[in-house]
């Protein structure tokens, strides 16, 4: 038995925003550089900015 929830048939809609969570705006994350690195934890992950100006996360 799977506890996974079955595969989305259409895009997702966008999710709304709620205003009372603390925003970085990603020009000031990548003012000098394409990559960031992200520690959580014991963990380092690696923002990186595509050269299509999407953002991709990975471990």
């Amino acid at each position: 038995m799977s506890n996974l929830a079955p595969a989305p048939t259409s895009a997702p809609s966008a999710r709304p925003v709620p205003g009372d969570l603390p925003m970085l705006n990603s020009r000031d994350l990548f003012t000098t550089q394409r990559e960031v690195l992200i520690q959580h934890g014991t963990e380092h992950y690696r923002l990186r900015l595509t050269s299509t100006n999407k953002l991709i996360l990975t471990k």
